[in-house]
């Protein structure tokens, strides 16, 4: 295919046709994986949260690997290159394994272990307690001003694991992979504001990551029935300490050669979509090999052919598969 399309097609595909004129044309469909979710966990069409995933396609080995992390209750660390699918992959565990929703930790410069166990809204209890009340209003208790924060969140006791997702943690600082040395092992955390209350308060409701979900932390301590599931992603930023990684199942993605490509592709699209994009595909092997790109490239291309975009190496398509590491 030379992706050319005739004038109808081009007029459909160009929402925005810069010529300065005021319509109101329909917004075209996102793709799938530019889809958000309301409260409910539907789709802005009203789709259920049930609704069919794409396969997530991977090796033997890669599944081998995953399933021994989940026996021996042992975190993976997961590394390869930008867009391999590691992030994708705790969505993928929880989806198949029919568990709740994914608790997602972005690791940053300033992440610390403690805002990923819990927050105290210390400012917050001092300004509402010395706030006059009505008659017959109680003061607020604790329990408002603590909020666990995801790893928190995944080791509340529970009939079936969480999946925990730790992401880019060789972004954080170099001390917090052994700071999560401790609660990796034991499975459980204090909030000391909680643990020094007096005898008679020995149990206090608490919001979790969950969305206006609340829970119940006793004498202050948190301690898990089951183990998440962690996902640690990392970028190869830099090393971790042998005692971390003792504690880590390593699992490395490879960049997916051209038969597993073309399962992705067709995992998100159907099989038919192989017909149209075959020179797509090539195209994205053979840039590859010259430049770092990422598989979701090659999906926002397809995505864009199948909507009846104009994709050649000399236009749109040479953005869309721009190379990922300038500087390389």
């Amino acid at each position: 295919m030379t992706g050319a399309i005739s004038g109808a097609e081009s007029s459909q595909w160009r929402v925005f046709q810069g010529d300065g004129r005021r319509r109101r044309p329909a917004i075209p469909e996102p793709p799938p994986w530019r889809r958000f979710q309301d409260d409910d966990g539907a789709g802005p069409e009203g789709d259920p949260p049930t609704a069919r995933k794409p396969t997530y396609v991977i090796g033997d080995t890669e599944i081998d690997v995953i399933n021994a992390a989940l026996h021996l209750r042992r975190p993976l660390l997961v590394t390869g290159h930008p867009g391999v699918g590691k992030t994708s992959l705790a969505d993928a565990i929880a989806h198949e394994l029919d568990l709740d929703e994914v608790l997602r930790w972005p690791v940053n410069s300033r992440s610390t272990l403690q805002e990923a166990l819990y927050r105290y809204d210390a400012i917050g209890r001092l300004q509402e307690s010395g706030s006059p009340t009505t008659e017959g209003q109680s003061v607020p208790g604790i329990g408002r001003y603590v909020r666990l924060g995801p790893l928190g969140t995944a080791l509340v006791p529970a009939d079936r694991p969480r999946v925990l997702l730790v992401d880019e943690l060789d972004k954080g600082d170099v001390d917090l992979p052994n700071d999560l040395l401790t609660v990796f092992e034991e499975g459980c955390f204090e909030i000391p504001e909680l643990s020094r209350l007096p005898e008679q308060q020995p149990a206090v409701e608490v919001f979790t990551a969950d969305r206006g979900k609340r829970v119940t932390v006793r004498r202050g301590f948190v301690r898990c029935t089951q183990f998440p599931i962690v996902v640690i992603t990392s970028n190869g930023e830099r090393d971790f300490p042998p005692a971390f990684r003792r504690r880590c199942l390593p699992l490395h993605l490879d960049d997916p050669r051209k038969d597993r490509l073309q399962q992705i592709i067709v995992s998100h699209f159907g099989e038919e979509a192989l017909a149209d994009v075959e020179d797509l595909v090539d195209t994205f092997v053979r840039e590859r090999d010259l430049k770092e790109l990422a598989t979701d490239q090659l999906l926002n291309a397809v995505f864009l052919r199948r909507e009846g975009a104009r994709l050649d190496p000399e236009g749109l398509l040479r953005t869309v598969l721009h190379q990922l590491n300038p500087g390389g």
